[in-house]
C-alpha cells in the first residue's frame, strides 16, 4: 500500500467528533477507525502498539543508533463536525491544469474561488464529490506518518533512534491534547503533523478562552410592560453592540486577535450567547477577559444585577512561550524541509492545535504540513507530492536527530 491507497482508505472511514458529547471520545464511530489503525500498525511490525479505552493509540518504531533523543509525531483522526464526514467519495485529478475541478453535477471547484488551487499546477490533487470534506484534517497527517515509519523500517541505513507516533481523537472539539498520556509517550520533543499547505511551520498559536453570557429576562404581557418587562432578547442584542465591531474575525489577520460569536439561544425571558476569545499576545488575551466582564457589569449596572452572567474558560495557550527556551526543536525541522527541497513558510496559527495543550503538559509539540487544503468543507482537497513531501521530512527529521552526538 502507498501513501495516497493509505490516505484514501482512511477518509473511508466516518470519524466526525460531536462538541455537545459528553463521552470520551465524543462519537463511538472514532473508536472503530483507533481498532482499524491499530491492527494496522502491528501488521506493519511498529512496536508497543496500545489503545487505551478513550481512543488513544500509541506506538513505536524501535531505533538503529543509540544515546539518541526520543522524538514523537502526533495526528488526530477525527474530523469537523463542520461538515459531514461520512461516505466520503475521493478521487484523484491527475496533473492539474489549473482549471475549473467538476467535483460532481453543478459543484465546481474553482481557482476564481480557491486561488491556492493554481499553487498546485501539474501536481496530482486529491478531493471530494462536493458533498462532504474529504478528511486531509488529519488523515493526512496520519498517513504521512505511517508511511514515514514504513521507510523507515525498509531502510536500515538510515540512522535514527526510538520514534514515537500517537494518534488521538476529537482535536477539532478542542479536547484532542486532555487525556494524552505525555508520560507514557515518554518523548523529549514531538510534532503534530497538521498543517495546511507545504512548507507550512507553526510553533505560535492563539490563547484561547470561552465565554458564555447568560441573560434573565424579565417576561410580562406586551400590554402591560412599561417599566416591569426586561426583554432578554434586547439585552443580548445591546451586549454584542458593546464588543467593537473591527475585533472581529471577518475583520482581523495575522497576529490580530478578536471576538467571535459562536451562537445565541434567546427568547424574552432569557438568553445565552456562546464567544470565543483569542489573542496570540498573553497580555492582551488578558485584556479582551477583563473587557467582556467589564461589558457584562456594564449590562447589569444598566438592568439590574444579576441580569447578566458571564463565565469564561480558558482552553489553551500560546506555545510559543514554551518552544522558545528549545528552538532548536524548530531548527531541526527547517534544516529537514531545506534537505527535501520545501520552502519554509514560518507562521503564526489563527486557531489552535494540540501540540499547543501538549506543549503546556510538558512536551514541546510544533505543527507541521500535512499538505491538506481548505479544511473542514466540500472544497478541501491535498496534494499527493505535498503528502510525499511530508514524509521526507518526517524521515529528514528523524535522521538528522539521529546525528545529534556526531
Amino acid at each position: 500500500m502507498n501513501l495516497t491507497e493509505r490516505f484514501i482508505n482512511y477518509t473511508k472511514f466516518d470519524t466526525q467528533s460531536a462538541e455537545d458529547s459528553d463521552r470520551v471520545p465524543s462519537t463511538e464511530k472514532q473508536l472503530v477507525f483507533a481498532a482499524y489503525l491499530k491492527k494496522e500498525l502491528e501488521k506493519e511490525g511498529l512496536s508497543d502498539v496500545r489503545l487505551d479505552e478513550k481512543g488513544y493509540l500509541y506506538a513505536t518504531l524501535k531505533g538503529n543508533t543509540k544515546g539518541v533523543p526520543t522524538i514523537g509525531f502526533i495526528s488526530h483522526y477525527d474530523t469537523s463536525p463542520d461538515c459531514s464526514g461520512a461516505d466520503i467519495k475521493a478521487s484523484i485529478v491527475e496533473n492539474y491544469d489549473g482549471s475549473d475541478i467538476l467535483l460532481s453535477e453543478g459543484i465546481v471547484s474553482s481557482p476564481k474561488k480557491f486561488p491556492e488551487l493554481l499553487q498546485h499546477i501539474g501536481e496530482d490533487l486529491i478531493v471530494t464529490d462536493g458533498h462532504t470534506l474529504l478528511g486531509a484534517d488529519d488523515k493526512a497527517g496520519i498517513a504521512e506518518i505511517v508511511e514515514a515509519m514504513c521507510y523507515l523500517r525498509d531502510h536500515p541505513e538510515v540512522r535514527h533512534g526510538d520514534i514515537r507516533i500517537a494518534f488521538n481523537p476529537d482535536e477539532e472539539i478542542g479536547m484532542g491534547a486532555h487525556h494524552f498520556d505525555v508520560e507514557g509517550f515518554g518523548c523529549d520533543w514531538a510534532y503534530t503533523m497538521d498543517g495546511g499547505d507545504v512548507g507550512e511551520l507553526e510553533f505560535e498559536n492563539f490563547n484561547a478562552a470561552s465565554a458564555k453570557v447568560i441573560i434573565k429576562g424579565i417576561s410580562v404581557h406586551p400590554g402591560y410592560a412599561k417599566d416591569k418587562m426586561i426583554n432578554a432578547n434586547a439585552v443580548a442584542c445591546k451586549f454584542a453592540q458593546l464588543l467593537p465591531e473591527d475585533e472581529r474575525p471577518e475583520t482581523t489577520e495575522g497576529y490580530q486577535g478578536f471576538y467571535h460569536l459562536l451562537g445565541i439561544q434567546s427568547n424574552v425571558e432569557g438568553a445565552r450567547l456562546s464567544y470565543i476569545i483569542r489573542d496570540h499576545d498573553r497580555d492582551k488575551f488578558e485584556d479582551r477577559k477583563r473587557f467582556m466582564q467589564k461589558c457584562a457589569d456594564q449590562m447589569n449596572a444598566r438592568y439590574g444585577e444579576g441580569i447578566v452572567t458571564l463565565e469564561m474558560k480558558d482552553q489553551y495557550y500560546n506555545m510559543k512561550e514554551k518552544i522558545d527556551p528549545q528552538m532548536h526543536v524548530i531548527d531541526i525541522v527547517l534544516h529537514a524541509m531545506q534537505d527535501c527541497g520545501v520552502a519554509p513558510k514560518v507562521k503564526p496559527i489563527r486557531g489552535g492545535t494540540d501540540g499547543a495543550q501538549l506543549s503546556f503538559k510538558g512536551l514541546p509539540c510544533p505543527n507541521i504540513f500535512a499538505g491538506g487544503i481548505n479544511f473542514h468543507g466540500p472544497y478541501e482537497f491535498v496534494s499527493i507530492q505535498s503528502m510525499e513531501k511530508a514524509k521526507q521530512v518526517i524521515v529528514r527529521i528523524c535522521e538528522i536527530v539521529a546525528g545529534f552526538n556526531d
